[in-house]
């Protein structure tokens, strides 16, 4: 029971991701992609300043300027820069189906860097997960659009995210780095308005509609996703992140009027296939080391008792 209960928070956030990209789309003929990122990064950074202060946690903890926050904090930077640059350029439907690949680049990440074991079974599917994204892109053929290249970039931050979040200090909540994450969107924004042609745009009645939207799904999205890892098994929980494709192509579609090709919904397809197998085949393992364990403690207690 409490694992569909975390399965059915894992989807509605799901749901609110692609709601808030939905908003952050419809933004992006009015405003220049800089300013997109800016008014997310003051909106996410005001309402976890909020949680955070409510939680009666330092706003910058010690560890704030630690290497891995760093490395995680400019993770997060390229990401959004990468994905919402995406959004605003290209179809939300292909580049949220290239953002699947992001779990895959995750283990990818842990081999290369924290040594962890991948067997071959596993660079199998990273490797076939990679092959989907490269046919969504098609790079060389006459539909490669090179702006793609914008959520293979969120990707690799996202990636980057995940694998230095591994490593932050236990003493830092979630609140606090999802603050500082947000917060380093501020000077970014800053940094590519210099480079950007476009000036800044003063939001109407109907824009504030949207930026409200887009920031009150995000942070709500968060929490369901929070809960959904607290409450069911992350094994168990956790594939059900794919389900923001399915919502994704709906918004694609019914509000965009896009149309995926073929070769884009196989390619998604491969990235999920591959995504899910990648998670069924780690919790496979890490059960069976569990077991293990288990089997080597009992040994070692009937031994205990022998003697």
């Amino acid at each position: 029971m409490e694992n569909l209960r975390g399965a059915a928070l894992m989807t509605l956030a799901m749901l609110g991701f692609a709601i808030e990209d939905m908003f952050i789309k419809l933004l992006a003929g009015a405003f220049p992609t800089w300013q997109i990122i800016g008014v997310l990064g003051v909106g996410g950074a005001s309402v976890f300043a909020v949680l955070t202060l409510l939680r009666r946690e330092a706003l910058f903890p010690r560890a704030a300027l630690s290497a891995t926050v760093l490395v995680r904090n400019l993770g997060e930077l390229i990401g959004t820069v990468g994905f919402v640059s995406a959004i605003v350029l290209t179809p939300i439907s292909s580049a949220s189906a290239i953002l699947q690949a992001t779990p895959l680049a995750v283990t990818l990440g842990a081999a290369l860097f924290f040594h962890e074991p991948v067997g071959w079974r596993r660079w199998s599917a990273i490797l076939a997960g990679f092959a989907g994204v490269l046919l969504i892109i098609r790079p060389g053929m006459d539909a490669f659009d090179p702006l793609s290249l914008f959520a293979v970039m969120g990707v690799i931050g996202l990636a980057l995210r995940d694998l230095a979040t591994r490593n932050v200090p236990r003493v830092t909540s979630s609140f606090q780095l999802s603050f500082l994450a947000f917060l380093t969107l501020i000077p970014a924004a800053i940094l590519l308005s210099l480079y950007s042609p476009r000036d800044i745009v003063v939001p109407t009645a109907p824009h504030w509609f949207l930026i409200l939207g887009a920031v009150v799904m995000g942070v709500a999205s968060y929490y369901a996703i929070v809960a959904a890892m607290r409450v069911g098994e992350v094994s168990f929980v956790t594939p059900f992140r794919y389900s923001r494709l399915i919502f994704a192509l709906i918004v694609g579609v019914f509000i965009f009027h896009e149309t995926p090709d073929t070769p884009m919904l196989i390619g998604a397809a491969i990235i999920v296939g591959s995504g899910i197998y990648t998670l069924w085949r780690e919790r496979k393992l890490r059960l069976a080391q569990q077991e293990s364990l288990s089997l080597e403690a009992a040994h070692g207690y009937e031994t205990s008792k022998s003697i």
